[in-house]
């Protein structure tokens, strides 16, 4: 199984990465850690797909890609699929595959490696956590997103939700607030990119404040938000593009409402957002403060 410290970067990516927050710190913004150029972007239509429906067929077509993973965990992921499909977090086979392709056991710590597939959060340092498979299926499902449409994360993380993502769309953009993990898992993407998940160099990451969202490449056609706040960020609202989905956890913290908001625009120019529940009441979620750039939390 092929597995990455996440203490670890080059030394080229320590000494970059320093840099770069030198001159964030300098200019009191955020820094870029990574950019695709579109003439760079790996052709995602290029990956073959894996069977959805039958076990030992996934494990044999994932061992025959080369990409140095476990037959193991790969039943364990697919094990998982199928009750994110039972429990209605997966509903389309886009997001099946895409989950299905995605490593979640990369993005733990090693001493997590065994609970990569477990239905919970999972400490990855800094006080934050990777979030449950459950809770990434559905999110991702409410994007619904298309080939080629651009996609904001808010709250980078471990990486895993990025590189889900990954899949669907060659252009995704993600924020962290801390540096550090930023830099570490920017330097997870950059290693795995070099390797046998090209996919993963399309993922334009950077270290900031994501309240502010990255207007530098809005419009999005789909925003992605992975940290609690009471309210939703004007600015992630302006950069939504018109028919575009965000999906995020709106509450106090340890009890927020998931919902899908939507933008859309009528025919005498009329903007209207629309929210809806995506539990429907059945449930709330919990997830880590959405933090600002220097401490403290952007809830009220």
């Amino acid at each position: 199984m092929t597995s990455f410290d996440p203490g670890r970067l080059t030394r080229r990516q320590t000494l970059a990465a320093a840099a770069m927050t030198a001159a964030g710190a300098a200019l009191g913004t955020g820094f870029p850690l990574s950019a695709a150029r579109a003439q760079d972007r790996y052709d995602i239509s290029t990956i073959v797909r894996p069977p959805l429906t039958d076990r030992q067929a996934f494990i044999d077509h994932m061992l025959a890609q080369g990409r140095g993973e476990d037959a193991e965990m790969l039943g364990w992921r697919f094990d998982r699929m199928q009750r994110l499909v039972g429990n209605g977090d997966l509903w389309r086979e886009k997001e099946i595959g895409a989950f299905l392709l995605t490593p979640r056991e990369n993005f733990c710590l090693p001493q997590n490696h065994d609970r990569a597939y477990d239905h919970a959060f999972l400490g990855i340092g800094y006080g934050v956590t990777i979030s449950g498979p459950h809770i990434v299926g559905r999110m991702t499902s409410g994007l619904d997103l298309q080939p080629g449409q651009r996609v904001l994360e808010i709250g980078t993380g471990s990486g895993y939700q990025s590189a889900i993502l990954s899949y669907l769309t060659d252009q995704v953009y993600t924020v962290e607030v801390i540096e550090p993990l930023a830099e570490r898992t920017r330097g997870f993407y950059d290693e795995m990119a070099a390797g046998a998940f090209p996919e993963y160099g399309n993922i334009t990451s950077r270290a900031s404040d994501g309240y502010y969202g990255w207007e530098e490449y809005a419009p999005f056609d789909a925003i992605i938000v992975t940290a609690a706040i009471d309210h939703i960020p004007p600015d992630l609202l302006q950069q939504l593009a018109t028919g575009g989905t965000m999906v995020i956890p709106v509450g106090p913290l340890g009890a927020q409402t998931l919902l899908r908001v939507q933008k859309t625009e009528d025919a005498s120019g009329t903007v209207s957002i629309t929210r809806d529940d995506m539990y429907q009441g059945r449930r709330t979620v919990s997830f880590v403060p959405f933090t600002r750039q220097g401490g403290g939390t952007w809830s009220q």
